[in-house]
């Protein structure tokens, strides 16, 4: 099978992992559709993935947001095709109110650039006098990478057998639980999202502390 064949049933996973999400109350959704990197890919693989990308959007996205969820884009916005910028920017637009799942859509994304430009940002605040280097902090790196005003990822799951961040939310997730699947993003399917919650759930989430011995009452 050529590789589209795969990015075609990629679409099918995704909608199968919104439909997971919201079924299972989850507040914020992230989703790595095309990195940084990918540009180095076929040229014709390449424009087929951003079709992809734009279809998927205009098919689902009244659905969506009838079901109040909310668009958001996150990535380096000058490279993109009208096409797809023009369908990621309507569906942020269009959802911009609404309070459901927020689902956002990580495309030519790249942490360390997305980090980079966080500090380019700082930088020229503190040339122009508005923050001093002294004032720079965790808080206000936060505030200017794409995901500002985006909780951290409590969970990141990986399929296909790789057991690596990919350039992907690498500030963000610095203590998010990370699961890797052995199958391939085309088999992603709400059971196998139902099962990497569970093992999310037997995780001890301890950011650095201890784990506290729970107090047992008793009673004479």
């Amino acid at each position: 099978m050529k590789r589209i064949f795969g990015h075609r049933k990629g679409v099918e996973a995704v909608r199968r992992a919104v439909e997971a999400a919201r079924d299972a109350e989850i507040g914020h959704l992230t989703l790595f559709a095309f990195s940084s990197e990918n540009w180095k890919r076929p040229k014709d693989e390449v424009r087929d993935i951003m079709d992809l990308i734009a279809i998927f959007i205009h098919r689902e996205l009244q659905n969506y947001h009838a079901q109040n969820m909310r668009f958001q884009m996150i990535g380096e916005r000058n490279g993109l095709g009208a096409k797809v910028l023009g369908a990621l920017e309507y569906a942020e637009e269009l959802t911009r109110n609404n309070t459901g799942l927020h689902v956002v859509v990580a495309v030519n994304y790249g942490s360390r650039a997305e980090i980079a430009r966080a500090a380019a940002a700082l930088a020229r605040d503190a040339v122009e006098g508005r923050i001093s280097p002294d004032e720079i902090n965790e808080a206000l790196v936060s505030g200017r990478l794409d995901t500002a005003g985006i909780p951290d990822p409590d969970l990141i799951i990986r399929t296909s057998g790789e057991q690596r961040l990919s350039n992907f939310l690498m500030w963000q997730s610095a203590y998010s639980e990370l699961v890797f699947l052995p199958c391939l993003w085309p088999e992603f399917s709400k059971d196998v999202f139902d099962e990497a919650l569970r093992e999310y759930a037997r995780r001890s989430r301890r950011f650095g502390d201890v784990v506290q011995p729970t107090a047992v009452m008793t009673g004479s």
